[in-house]
């Protein structure tokens, strides 16, 4: 909004266009569009000397959100939306579904979930992408999932700045007939919205189980987050927030047009069979 402002408060603005020369694809450009695709956006970046990501605008805005719960470095939230994007699953259509979508979760009652019952729950045939993403979630050995966890981690990239409604939403599918969680679950929730595979939430608990009857509730949860608005820093990762926060500022510097810089993985790094190796749980 600033350098809209900005921008309408000149009289006149200069505007500089410049004409690359013509790209003609090569042999193998023809029968690969998405290389075709990367290869020109290449040629783009470099002549405006920009750097190159796979990332979007929404990616930074999940990265940036100013939320109680600050995503850790090693999320994989941000694997989790590329693929999201790749299966066309758009935030503005996720999220006036997300109350249909839980209550199917919740349903299920933390039943585990095979790929094939996961793709037809996504209405989608199985392929590498389905199978991709099925895979953050999968730790247990006999291959399946919580369907619940999936819920969460599209609720948070579907709307990150809502992220205490992301946790309305989980308490929901989790809670038992008294409307409360238990410790383990609480850690499932947190693991999921924070896109990582461990996470201590053992003093959180203790601290916001008040009765010590080792269950909490939605409204025991909201109190304590808004009269400790720093909870996250200060119980789930307290070692890491340094780190973290350094990281984090230096990745996400704003450049001279207002966008985070790249924040990508190297390319040339990942596992050449497509494997995911971090998982949400």
């Amino acid at each position: 909004l600033k350098i809209l402002w900005l921008t309408l408060c000149q009289i006149h603005n200069d505007v500089e266009i410049e004409f690359l020369p013509v790209y003609t694809p090569s042999a193998e450009e023809k029968r690969n569009p998405i290389l075709y695709a990367n290869n020109v956006r290449k040629v783009m970046a470099n002549a405006l000397g920009v750097p190159v990501t796979d990332y979007t605008f929404e990616d930074c805005q999940l990265v940036m959100s100013d939320s109680q719960l600050k995503l850790p470095v090693d999320t994989c939230l941000l694997e989790f939306a590329k693929l999201a994007r790749k299966l066309d699953l758009k935030p503005d259509k996720i999220e006036k579904e997300l109350d249909e979508l839980a209550e199917s979760a919740k349903k299920v009652k933390g039943g585990m979930t095979t790929l094939e019952t996961f793709a037809h729950y996504l209405k989608l045939p199985i392929c590498d992408v389905v199978t991709d993403m099925f895979l953050l979630f999968a730790e247990n050995e006999n291959g399946t999932i919580d369907i619940r966890e999936y819920v969460i981690a599209l609720s948070v990239v579907s709307r990150p700045s809502k992220m205490q409604e992301t946790i309305k939403l989980a308490f929901r599918m989790y809670e038992s007939i008294d409307q409360t969680i238990t410790e383990d679950d609480l850690a499932c929730i947190l693991k999921s919205a924070l896109g990582v595979n461990k996470l201590d939430v053992s003093n959180l608990f203790k601290v916001i189980d008040t009765t010590q009857e080792k269950k909490i509730s939605y409204m025991d949860f909201c109190k304590f987050s808004h009269a400790n608005p720093d909870y996250a820093e200060e119980y789930l990762y307290p070692d890491q927030m340094t780190a973290f926060t350094d990281c984090m500022e230096k990745q996400l510097a704003a450049t001279s047009n207002g966008f985070c810089t790249d924040f990508s993985p190297d390319l040339n790094n990942e596992d050449k069979d497509g494997t995911l190796d971090k998982k949400i749980n």
